[in-house]
């Protein structure tokens, strides 16, 4: 059991839980939770099927001495796990995660995520950009942000991911930021950052993917522009969906008009996505996720 005394910011965490659904669950880490003499803040649960589908739970409590005892915490809540077969994990709240983000040439997600960073609103720490380009080095020296150029082609790749990688473990990154990063990553690349990386893309896709696709979307006159932020799997722009957003339009826009908004949209939706992540709100499940408000 921690030392009860004064609880101070290093002193919040965050219990993650997805089981199968059964009672007992709330009770039994209500109960945990009270007899180690922790505070819960805030609780929010979701089940997919109220008959015996997926159960999911995200407490943030307050547990003095939580800095330093995390691990006996862990290992006191191992046999509730084990009772509900959870899958679970708790994070520091004072321990922000580290953000590696990829970019290309266009700087309107990079910018986003610098300044919500640098305005207190992104809890994160920005370890490093890297692009295969070297147009936003001055942007992210600007901001602090060391910037790496890895240069990519098609017989560079393999290289290139291996250097991308080793900057990665050298700047101690724990979630990846694709930017508007335009390549497409190697299955090993993307294995490896399983569950811990986040793209952003139009959600024009499938219907006008390739080049170009505000030049086809306004060809098709389409009435909606939009942006989806998901995490990285081995099928493109197929992975589970943290957040999406539209924004109307009309036959007055022309494809410039149309590559504006949805540069705003694709911004806003990506930085939410990172936003939630590092606040531990995103649980996975069957290609899908919940995400707590």
């Amino acid at each position: 059991m921690l030392n009860s005394g004064a609880v101070g910011q290093r002193d919040r965490g965050r219990l993650l839980i997805a089981c199968r659904d059964q009672p007992g669950i709330v009770a039994a880490v209500s109960r945990f939770l009270f007899e180690h003499g922790a505070n819960i803040v805030q609780a929010d649960q979701h089940t997919t099927d109220p008959t015996g589908g997926r159960f999911f739970m995200r407490v943030e409590f307050d547990l003095a001495g939580l800095d330093d005892g995390l691990p006996a915490l862990e290992r006191e809540f191992t046999p509730v796990g084990q009772r509900f077969e959870m899958d679970w994990r708790v994070r520091l709240a004072s321990k922000p995660k580290r953000l590696g983000i990829f970019v290309s040439r266009e700087a309107h997600c990079l910018l986003e995520l610098l300044w919500r960073q640098k305005a207190g609103d992104l809890p994160a720490e920005i370890a490093l950009v890297v692009s295969n380009h070297p147009d936003q080095e001055e942007v992210a020296r600007a901001s602090g942000a060391p910037f790496h150029h890895v240069p990519v082609s098609a017989d560079t790749k393999p290289g290139a991911e291996r250097e991308q990688l080793r900057l990665l473990d050298e700047y101690g990154v724990d979630t990846l930021v694709l930017a508007r990063y335009m390549q497409v990553l190697s299955s090993e690349f993307v294995q490896r950052w399983a569950g811990r990386a986040i793209n952003i893309h139009h959600s024009f896709l499938p219907a006008f993917a390739g080049a170009n696709p505000y030049e086809q979307a306004h060809k098709r006159g389409v009435k909606l522009i939009g942006a989806t932020a998901h995490y990285v799997t081995d099928e493109l722009d197929a992975g589970p969906i943290i957040e999406q957003d539209v924004q109307r339009v009309d036959h007055r826009y022309g494809p410039n008009d149309l590559r504006r908004i949805g540069r705003l949209v694709e911004r806003t939706v990506l930085a939410r996505a990172v936003g939630w992540h590092v606040d531990d709100r995103v649980l996975v499940y069957d290609n899908k996720t919940v995400v707590f408000g």
